[in-house]
């Protein structure tokens, strides 16, 4: 409290009992005790009134002691069970959990981690896959601003996911990797990687290319084998030695069958092999009759065009040619699909062919596009022309229903630059995604479909789309987010089947070691989604015959269901409306592969590159008596003392109110009973 209001306190004081004597004691030759209460009653009043007016303030400091975090991350991947490193884990933890010292130093936080971290000190080892960069990543967000060394009981043997020994970077703790494994090496003869495209053609050969890595000092003999069923498709005899220990095989199959073709690579172990499941390699091919051609037609250049290209092309079913509108009038009938880039007049002739045969198109309207011909040779919409533009960000549409749309974080994707104006539709349409301006939603079509006549369009009124797969790659360190969702508008404006009320989004074969996830869509009699059905799967194993039936869970725009619990076999399945007589059929493949069960040891060297770039240190899981001791005697983790200082105002004291409220009441009650009133 500043001397000054000192001051004005010491005033307020005076003043008060100055009132109080005045009014009661000025007349008076003698002090009553009734007016000696009655002047301290309204001295009371007074001075509490210019209290509050002045409102001192008053420190409060309150002051806590904070205790180290650690952090103990677990790694629940089947790879610690594949290499019998389990139980030692587990007692590892247990003595952490039961060393006295270590609750009294440290705050003692659990996760486990595979695909994603969790908070939990429950261990299962039933995770598919390791991802240990975005564990670290996701720890970095809660405890970035504390101290909290960090104990990485892991085999560093990680799937898919940034290299994680440079972590230090982003994640500035010091990490202890416990490694669970030895040094010891094995002869080992393994796949190392597969390539092969997800797609082929019926009467083509597809490629192949397999690299196959040896580990072991003597020279040793074996066989490639291709086979699907019994047949053997290709075979090769692979001599490996201590020097010359890898080799890349390049080949190609035939695709003579329409459907999902199953094949196994086999790499003939040795009969000394300590892990002989890596030299099998399950894979499958889906053989079509015909790649869909499309054209996007433009005259001229600009990075949208290459973007739309790009994300087509990401499914190898499509192929796509970027032609000039005065050049594919002779090759018109070549493509499947004619995507129009911001046409103008030269698109006139285009246009009158598309709208005699009834083909389906993809209309792109930008600040370049002719508003003016949009308008004459559009009878389903027009544009207000106002030669004016906006930026617009996109904002989903949950009920929009032809198809099934994944919310690719349309909310953090850069606006598109439009032509500022009403768009005025002759027809009914639905928006996929409506203009958003500074948060406020505009109820305009930014991305919409129609159906008309017995064809389909799709208009998009912006450009620059081009960022929106640029941020989308910053957002998932993935195109396939963005390629995905133009891929599902590109197949539905490539056919011509008519709207279902029931939509099933699924693939014909999934790997046995990432998650399986069906997504359906239900809409009511309007064709708006309908989040009070109830849906649910029957799967059936066409192997052996055994049923399952699984509920939909409604998450999002969409119902899911996770069914990552099936083994490899090949299933059929039919999704069902509980309130309604609406079904769909279809089936799918799991390929029996488990990437956990590839890995003969812990990746020692990165582990201990990881605790080197962190300022910590590494152990392995059989000499780890010396961790908590390290960590005990570590000067760098002590408990600090804080002190807050909290500011509160006078006029937040809620008794200084009751205070003169009493006053005023007791005198004002005693005046009258002694009849001075």
């Amino acid at each position: 409290m500043s001397s000054e209001t000192l001051l004005y306190i010491i005033l307020a004081g005076i003043l008060s009992l100055g009132l109080a004597l005045f009014q009661y004691f000025t007349k008076k030759k003698s002090m009553s005790r009734i007016n000696m209460l009655f002047s301290f009653l309204r001295f009371l009043t007074v001075f509490s009134v210019l209290l509050l007016i002045i409102n001192p303030s008053f420190d409060q400091v309150k002051v806590s002691v904070e205790k180290p975090n650690l952090v103990v991350a677990i790694d629940n991947s089947s790879s610690v069970k594949h290499l019998k490193q389990e139980k030692a884990l587990l007692d590892f933890v247990e003595s952490i959990k039961s060393n006295k010292e270590i609750q009294t130093k440290f705050n003692i936080n659990y996760y486990s981690f595979g695909v994603n971290l969790k908070s939990s000190d429950s261990i299962t080892f039933s995770d598919k896959q390791t991802n240990i960069s975005k564990a670290f990543t996701q720890l970095n967000q809660i405890y970035k601003q504390t101290t909290s060394p960090t104990v990485l009981i892991t085999d560093g043997n990680q799937t898919f996911g940034n290299d994680y020994q440079f972590t230090s970077n982003t994640y500035k703790q010091p990490i202890y990797p416990i490694i669970l494994g030895d040094t010891i090496t094995y002869i080992d003869l393994k796949i190392q990687q597969f390539n092969v495209n997800k797609y082929a053609f019926l009467k083509n050969k597809f490629p192949v290319e397999a690299i196959l890595v040896y580990n072991g000092n003597k020279s040793i003999k074996s066989q490639f084998v291709v086979k699907s069923g019994n047949t053997t498709l290709y075979s090769k005899a692979i001599n490996f030695s201590k020097n010359d220990n890898s080799e890349v095989i390049n080949f190609t199959l035939p695709a003579n069958r329409v459907g999902v073709g199953n094949y196994r690579a086999t790499l003939v172990p040795l009969e000394s092999e300590k892990n002989k499941i890596n030299n099998t390699k399950n894979f499958a091919v889906e053989v079509i009759n015909q790649k869909t051609k499309i054209a996007i037609v433009s005259d001229f250049l600009h990075p949208d065009i290459g973007a739309l290209k790009k994300s087509i092309e990401s499914n190898e079913q499509r192929s796509v040619s970027i032609v000039n509108p005065k050049n594919i009038i002779n090759k018109f009938n070549d493509f499947q699909l004619i995507i129009l880039y911001q046409p103008n007049n030269t698109f006139n002739t285009i246009i009158d062919r598309l709208d005699s045969e009834k083909r389906n198109r993809f209309v792109i309207i930008g600040p370049k596009t002719s508003l003016s011909f949009i308008n004459r040779v559009s009878k389903d919409y027009s544009h207000t022309i106002t030669d004016q533009t906006e930026d617009y960000l996109p904002e989903l549409n949950i009920n929009y229903s032809p198809f099934i749309i994944d919310d690719i974080d349309f909310e953090s994707l850069p606006p598109l630059i439009s032509n500022y104006g009403e768009v005025k539709f002759n027809i009914p349409f639905e928006s996929i995604l409506n203009k958003n301006v500074n948060g406020v939603s505009t109820n305009e079509p930014l991305l919409s479909t129609f159906e008309t006549n017995g064809k389909r369009e799709a208009v998009l009124f912006g450009e620059n789309i081009w960022q929106w797969r640029a941020q989308s790659y910053i957002n998932e360190k993935s195109f396939n987010g963005f390629d995905n969702f133009i891929g599902k508008l590109i197949q539905y404006l490539a056919t011509s089947k008519q709207k279902s009320r029931l939509n099933i989004d699924y693939q014909s074969f999934y790997n046995g070691s990432g998650n399986i996830i069906i997504k359906a869509e239900f809409f009511d009699k309007n064709y708006i989604f309908d989040t009070r059905e109830s849906l649910n799967i029957t799967i059936t194993d066409k192997i052996s015959k055994e049923k399952k039936t699984f509920p939909f869970i409604l998450k999002n725009n969409n119902y899911q269901v996770d069914l990552s619990s099936l083994p490899p076999s090949e299933y059929s399945f039919t999704v069902r409306a509980t309130n309604e007589n609406i079904s769909k059929s279809g089936g799918f493949q799991i390929l029996e592969y488990n990437v956990e069960q590839q890995f003969l040891n812990a990746d020692v060297t990165k582990l201990q590159q990881l605790a080197t770039n962190s300022s910590g240190s590494s152990y392995f899981i059989a000499n780890t008596e010396n961790v908590i001791s390290d960590l005990l005697r570590d000067n760098r983790y002590v408990p600090i003392q804080k002190s807050s200082k909290n500011t509160i105002p006078l006029i937040d004291w809620k008794y200084l109110l009751a205070v003169i409220t009493l006053s005023l009441g007791l005198e004002w009650f005693l005046r009258k009973y002694n009849g001075l009133i």
